[in-house]
């Protein structure tokens, strides 16, 4: 089934797995849960020779265990999880595979933008059948959270604090009553929530002051801030994670060079570190410069490579997707980007000369004149 869908969610796409780790798991069970708490962590961060199992689970999501852990705790007592950091950093991923592994089902998602309504976390109605029979439970249309609360499961709600106060509001309620009330119907009017459900929620800490969490809110959730990854070592794993799966999706068989590699990651961390430095935004570039950007910039240079190139991948290539994928804003990002290449990377070129800082530099060179 999962082969079927462009994208299939967790639960779906890891559905042996949890297979197999629910017929394996003595463990306790808060509320109606699927795993264990012990076996979720070990679903997402992936198994080791000490977990004795007799197959291999893979790791999914890359950072501190204590994150995972954290979070996982919070939903055990039935409280709101927040997931807030910057753009890229993995916590809608992060949701998804917990209430995949708790609930078996990622998919009761609410997104939330400045046209976010209550009806959007609430309820709305058929219209037809309002006017043909009225107002009843039959013509309601439950919410993804409603729709959780009544089968005691997780809801998802993504970008929270791109809502406006009214729909934080109105979440406020359902996080500290655990029912929603239906005032047009006279019989069967609340919809409790069955044990076991709970709402993850992530938030982007650049959106800071879009729509500002009340302190009533914030007291409902446990926070967890997951920081942008700088290690190396864990950034690659999450790249070559990533970008394999991009690869099996397209049946692509293509090397990706250990060098290439260490190319971009290290052209992440001299960027990031001149956004750090920059006195003014025009020195910094609109990017978050995020592990996701750099998964992006990668599978665009591996797809062109597949599709036009000679299925191998270049190191002309990759400074052509970088560019192209970072200079959102003309002049002031190629500028950036110039002044990077001038100064960070032509020094590598030439000392590499023939090898891959050579081709970097001279797809990067002409990749910037094109767009300037």
């Amino acid at each position: 089934m999962s082969d079927e869908l462009l994208r299939a969610p967790a639960e779906a796409k890891y559905a042996e797995e949890l297979d197999y780790l629910e017929s394996v798991d003595d463990g306790p069970k808060p509320f109606a849960w699927r795993l264990s708490p012990r076996m979720v962590r070990l679903f997402v961060l992936g198994s080791e020779r000490s977990d004795g199992l007799d197959r291999e689970i893979g790791q999914k999501w890359f950072g501190d265990r204590s994150f995972v852990e954290r979070a996982i705790v919070t939903l055990a007592s039935d409280r709101g999880l927040l997931l807030i950091g910057d753009p890229g950093t993995g916590k809608s991923w992060l949701a998804e595979l917990l209430s995949a592994a708790i609930s078996r089902d990622s998919t009761l998602v609410v997104q939330g933008t400045a046209g976010t309504t209550e009806d959007h976390i609430k309820y709305s109605w058929n219209v037809s059948m309002v006017i043909a029979k009225g107002q009843s439970r039959e013509s309601l249309i439950p919410s993804p959270i409603m729709t959780a609360m009544e089968r005691g499961v997780i809801g998802r709600f993504e970008e929270l604090t791109r809502s406006t106060s009214d729909v934080q509001d109105a979440l406020i309620s359902i996080l500290s009553e655990k029912y929603v009330s239906i005032p047009e119907l006279d019989d069967d009017n609340i919809v409790f929530a069955k044990p076991g459900f709970s709402i993850i929620a992530t938030a982007n800490s650049r959106d800071r002051g879009v729509n500002d969490l009340s302190s009533a809110l914030k007291r409902r959730f446990n926070f967890v801030r997951i920081p942008v990854v700088t290690n190396k070592k864990s950034e690659a794993e999450i790249v070559r994670f990533r970008t394999a799966e991009l690869m099996r999706r397209h049946s692509i068989e293509l090397d990706v060079p250990p060098t290439l590699l260490d190319i971009l990651l290290q052209s992440f961390a001299d960027l990031r570190a001149a956004s750090t430095s920059a006195t003014s935004d025009d020195e910094k570039l609109e990017s978050a410069l995020s592990t996701a950007e750099q998964i992006g910039v990668l599978e665009d240079a591996i797809l062109h490579s597949q599709f036009f190139g000679d299925r191998a991948l270049k190191a002309e290539t990759l400074a052509s997707s970088l560019v192209g994928s970072l200079a959102r804003r003309s002049p002031e990002d190629l500028a950036v980007l110039n002044k990077f290449w001038h100064g960070v990377v032509e020094p590598r070129g030439r000392k590499d000369e023939g090898g891959p800082w050579e081709g970097f530099l001279e797809g990067g060179r002409e990749a910037i004149a094109k767009l300037s």
